[in-house]
């Protein structure tokens, strides 16, 4: 399956503002689940329709409504109404393989960009389309499956911390952001560790299985580099972003992302030249066998070309050749041979030919 590109063939000519979902199906329910809080209490909960939590918008307090699973079209709709969000907005979210972008309303702000997850059964990564819409008092979030990677930062709001009690939507949604990115340079740590094991591979036993396995990095490199790098450019545009909805404080975790951002995108950088520096070990290090298997054989070929032109010489059938006749010609020959190929040998180990 393509990992770079995804389209189908049924979205192409659709309206922008057509509420299709435009994805891979990733989970087989939707699942919507609100958390209500300020400094002195928390309400969580989960509900089955879109409506039980629109009040939730216009409170004094700070709500999350998180959404898992993008399929029904139908909530799509609700939410996009309910939320009196852009008409652009919910199609965006429904068109899970495009780029990470960042886009500023007129009473929110859209940012999508890729969630990274890591399968140790077969050491393959894989993303999914994340989207945050930053309203003044409610944080929506859409997720293309159930996952367990905000958990975290509900059960700091659950104990009750301070700063992010007392925050509102913009320091949530820079909290969500900081795991996001902590998982970018977690996993490439992890890929990183496999890259650099290789190292020892190369220089003691250079195989068919190395190349292949130096390829396959190679490819989830890459794949992480298509997913991490337009994150940086949203990261930049969010700290310049002069909106009402941020506020002025924010500035300095946001420098936070971006140190942290450009940290994994160095790290993609190292490590894809680490690479094709690897490529380039192997390459030379199987040149260098087969040239000293070449060098063997030549040698070896050498040493038996005066060896065969004696044998040769004495194999004509001529009648009169006189050595034949010799009572110990036999024995001469052989002394030749085998003089001629110890004084070679000689010659080539004091040139260092082997």
């Amino acid at each position: 399956m393509a990992r770079f590109i995804k389209t189908k063939k049924d979205t192409i000519g659709l309206s922008p503002y057509a509420i299709h979902f435009r994805g891979d199906k990733k989970s087989d329910f939707i699942r919507l689940r609100l958390i209500d809080f300020n400094s002195e209490k928390l309400n969580e909960l989960e509900v089955d329709r879109v409506g039980e939590v629109l009040d939730y918008a216009n409170s004094k307090t700070t709500s999350w409504f998180n959404v898992d699973g993008l399929h029904d079209e139908k909530i799509m709709q609700e939410i996009s109404s309910g939320f009196k969000l852009d008409t652009l907005i919910i199609p965006d979210v429904l068109n899970t393989h495009a780029r990470s972008k960042i886009h500023e309303y007129d009473n929110c702000i859209y940012i999508s960009l890729k969630m990274l997850q890591y399968h140790q059964s077969n050491d393959l990564i894989s993303a999914e389309n994340f989207v945050l819409i930053i309203k003044e008092n409610i944080l929506l979030s859409f997720q293309e499956k159930v996952g367990d990677v905000f958990e975290p930062i509900r059960e700091r709001l659950r104990k009750s911390k301070k700063r992010i009690r007392n925050s509102g939507s913009d320091y949530l949604a820079f909290a969500i952001l900081d795991i996001i990115i902590d998982n970018y340079i977690y996993i490439i740590s992890l890929v990183g560790e496999k890259i650099e094991s290789l190292d020892d591979e190369l220089i003691k036993n250079p195989s068919k299985k190395t190349l292949e396995e130096i390829n396959k990095y190679k490819g989830e490199i890459n794949f992480l580099r298509k997913s991490i790098k337009p994150c940086r450019e949203m990261i930049l545009s969010l700290a310049k972003m002069d909106s009402e909805l941020l506020n002025e404080n924010l500035s300095v975790h946001l420098k936070e992302l971006q140190d942290n951002i450009n940290l994994a995108n160095d790290s993609l950088d190292s490590y894809r030249e680490i690479l094709s520096d690897q490529l380039s070990i192997f390459h030379t290090s199987v040149s260098n066998t087969l040239n000293d298997i070449l060098k063997f054989l030549t040698i070896f070929s050498v040493i038996f070309i005066p060896l065969t032109f004696i044998a040769g010489i004495y194999g004509t059938n001529f009648d009169n050749i006189p050595e034949l006749h010799y009572e110990y010609g036999y024995f001469v020959m052989w002394g030749v041979i085998i003089v001629t190929a110890i004084s070679m040998i000689l010659y080539f180990k004091q040139k260092k030919w082997f």
